[in-house]
């Protein structure tokens, strides 16, 4: 057989070859293990039946979040915020060192051209004198590529295809987060603001207060430690009044921090009352809801890449065979180079079987066997932190509303208390103190009330985060690649 027609059938012997190459998989088979958490959610005094709505995963976060300032919010957050980005940028990095290890699978052509001059003397050329050899070449082949018999190749490119998913798991996750925090804020500046307004209100309503109190104190109509007690109601007023100013500004700097870009005033809100609802949403089953959180995907994509290093760890006490072959000419000049005659080939295999090496493969597959217990006991820690965070969250979910009621029937009761606390006074039949206290007693009722109301909210928006919702979005295209850096200053 010439060698060009032993190079014709090597295409032949490579697909043999390749259609072997991962028939044997040395990993472990892998089965979802078992949540180890209870397949219904706590029940008691705490928690209600909850109301009818969607499943937190299958509400896209546009149609949970229903206020149109906020979902703005939520688009600029998306946009520039830089964990988020990081988050997508790691998963391009995972996703390319995935397609590397991809890649091993098959051979990989190269063409090599190289030329040699070499000078050899008088005692070694062979003709009594020195001589210059040249030599050049031009070589199209594989080099080194491991036929993967026995499945390390394959295992090792299964692991990176899982930790890319991770990668992408935890994308989704920072997403979800992200949502829920920049909603959070939002709602805390909104009660903030409208805090803010009422102790301006409360201060206003003091101040004329004392003015009146002051003059009948002068004309002797109203004794001084009434003018002085609603001088403390000022001062009082005036204090909140610049605590609040203060939170609200530190609130709007958390907001900008959390979109990664100064909200436009515009977008801000005004008040917490204006806020338009969330819309409700059911926890569904355990079983269904927590598999669904990207943070338990990602626990599951990282016990299987801890799986699939197994079998690279088992395959690594099998013989592991490469093939490097070339086909190609050589010639004595580079105008030789392609004359009839100056082809040439080569063929070689190679097989290294592992016999000694003091117990490192050993130890490496003992490692990667530790390595899938851990992420086994992290993946199930997951699970049960997910289900006590839903647990936690529906009993504040049932409780919240009774309180809320509770606190609004007081509230109204004690600005009752107040209009009669004042209409006694100005009647004379009651001094100040009473009044002061009515006031005090409404101002922190209204407080807690608007705290309460707050709270609601924030509840909602951490349910919806906890049951993995947040992932989907309304539009079906893919998410926008994520935009350049800006410049350096020069």
């Amino acid at each position: 057989m010439t060698p060009l027609k032993a190079w014709s059938t090597l295409p032949v012997a490579f697909t043999l070859v390749a259609t072997m190459v991962g028939c044997v998989s040395m990993a472990p088979k892998y089965r979802t293990p078992e949540a180890p958490v209870s397949p219904a959610w706590p029940e008691g005094p705490s928690y209600k039946a909850a109301p009818a709505g969607t499943a937190a995963t299958d509400l896209p976060w546009q149609a949970f979040y229903v206020d149109a300032g906020l979902r703005k919010v939520l688009d600029l957050a998306l946009v520039h915020n830089r964990d988020l980005r990081i988050a997508a940028l790691n998963t391009e990095k995972a996703r390319a060192y995935y397609r590397i290890q991809r890649a091993d699978l098959l051979p990989a052509v190269n063409v090599v051209g190289q030329g040699t001059r070499q000078r050899l003397p008088a005692s070694v050329s062979g003709v009594g004198q020195s001589i210059v050899v040249e030599q050049d070449a031009v070589t199209v082949g594989i080099s080194a590529w491991e036929l993967d018999l026995f499945g390390r190749v394959r295992s090792l490119k299964n692991r990176a295809l899982e930790t890319y998913l991770a990668t992408e798991q935890a994308r989704n996750a920072m997403q979800t987060s992200l949502l829920a925090e920049v909603a959070s804020l939002y709602l805390t500046l909104a009660a903030d603001r409208e805090g803010l307004r009422l102790a301006q209100e409360t201060l206003a309503s003091q101040e004329a207060s004392f003015k009146l109190i002051q003059r009948r104190f002068e004309v002797g109509a109203s004794s001084e430690i009434d003018a002085r007690r609603a001088q403390v109601g000022v001062e009082t007023a005036r204090g909140d009044v610049a605590r609040y100013t203060r939170t609200v500004a530190m609130d709007q700097n958390a907001l900008n921090l959390a979109v990664g870009t100064p909200v436009p005033a515009e977008l801000l809100p005004e008040q917490l009352g204006a806020v338009t609802a969330l819309k409700d949403i059911t926890p569904g089953l355990p079983s269904e809801v927590l598999t669904r959180r990207p943070d338990i995907r990602m626990a599951e994509n990282q016990l299987k890449a801890a799986n699939a290093n197994i079998g690279a760890a088992r395959a690594a006490f099998f013989p592991r065979i490469s093939l490097t072959t070339g086909l190609g000419t050589m010639a004595n000049d580079l105008t030789g180079l392609f004359k009839t005659g100056s082809d040439t080939w080569s063929f070689t295999p190679q097989v290294v079987l592992p016999i000694f090496d003091t117990g490192a493969r050993w130890s490496n597959l003992k490692a990667a066997n530790a390595d899938r217990d851990i992420a086994l006991a992290q993946y199930e820690k997951a699970i049960q932190s997910a289900f006590r965070e839903v647990a936690d969250t529906l009993a504040l979910r049932g409780t919240l509303d009774d309180q809320l009621a509770a606190q609004e029937a007081l509230t109204q009761a004690l600005e009752r208390t107040h209009s009669l606390a004042t209409a006694r006074y100005t009647a004379g039949l009651d001094g100040y103190l009473s009044v002061l206290d009515a006031q005090r007693s409404l101002y922190g009722a209204q407080q807690a009330l608007l705290a309460l109301r707050r709270a609601r909210y924030a509840n909602l928006v951490t349910l919806y985060k906890v049951l993995g919702g947040g992932q989907a979005t309304a539009e079906a295209a893919p998410p926008a690649k994520v935009p350049p850096p800006a410049a350096k200053p020069s």
